[in-house]
């Protein structure tokens, strides 16, 4: 289960996840059916871990019930709007769950350390940020909201390995490089952040991340507790018969572009495929 360093083996974190995967796809057939409408937020520091939990919430679940929203910088007309506008468009209509990776609180955290907005504008978030989840939450929308928590030394060692890993190198940019010059002040913004928006309605749960693996398995477990559901049986599905050829001559393999396989392996196992129609 554990490794020398203390952090969930691979072999346990895949099974434990495999069982999450299927408690997801549960709840997410009570919230097709009961037309229930769940927010969540995903907050904290970069690289703290939000990108790949929300990839493994996912992975199991129908995108057209289950939606990301990472928003770009504002445009110049929605920097024009009312602040929440923009979010308000993509809120989930009745059998829906969104997933906002950073979402409206990008006002209290890099715009407030950046100097994105002004000090009106912040404090007015801080103000109104309250009540519009107040009103989110007396329409009946479910709001959870999650902070990943992790410590500098974890994030260097996360920053070094983008840098180092071709692969990774896109997921690190010039903000979150900036982010590490501005670690207490961020500190603080999330301090104040907390102080005027974690209430009895609308809480923060802190997700501690410094190990990967845990944190995405107590924050699935933790999302499936905060959302009251139970197993909604289906109809017992009966595969119909194929469809009798009647006639029916598929056309030569020479006549399509068939992709090349990079794979071929000499004397592949014998398999049967005279009955296998293929289209």
């Amino acid at each position: 289960m554990l490794k020398e360093n203390g952090k969930l083996s691979r072999k346990f974190y895949e099974a434990e996840l495999a069982k999450l995967h299927l408690r997801l796809v549960i709840l997410q057939r009570y919230i097709r059916v009961e037309k229930k409408r769940i927010v969540v937020l995903f907050e904290g520091r970069d690289a703290a871990g939000k990108g790949g939990t929300i990839k493994r919430i996912t992975a199991p679940l129908n995108p057209r019930i289950c939606r990301v929203v990472a928003l770009p910088k504002p445009t110049d007309r929605e920097s024009t709007q009312w602040y929440f506008q923009r979010y308000v468009h993509h809120l989930p209509a009745a059998g829906e769950l969104v997933l906002f990776d950073r979402s409206w609180y990008n006002r209290a955290g890099v715009e407030r350390v950046m100097g994105y907005c002004s000090e009106q504008e912040y404090w007015e978030f801080l103000r109104q940020c309250p009540i519009f989840e107040r009103m989110l939450i007396q329409s009946g929308t479910i709001l959870i909201k999650y902070w990943f928590s992790v410590s500098a030394e974890e994030q260097e060692r996360r920053f070094r390995r983008r840098i180092e890993d071709p692969r990774r190198r896109w997921k690190l940019s010039p903000m979150d490089l900036e982010s590490r010059s501005r670690w207490v002040d961020y500190s603080r913004a999330k301090d104040q952040m907390f102080l005027h928006t974690d209430l009895p309605d609308s809480p923060w749960w802190v997700v501690e991340a410094d190990d990967k693996r845990r944190a995405r398995l107590n924050c699935i477990h933790h999302l499936l507790s905060q959302i009251p559901h139970e197993t909604i049986e289906r109809k017992k599905v009966i595969l119909p018969p194929l469809q009798i050829k009647q006639g029916y001559v598929r056309p030569a393999m020479e006549t399509q572009r068939i992709v090349t396989d990079q794979f071929h392996v000499q004397n592949p196992p014998h398999r049967n495929t005279r009955n296998s129609p293929r289209k």
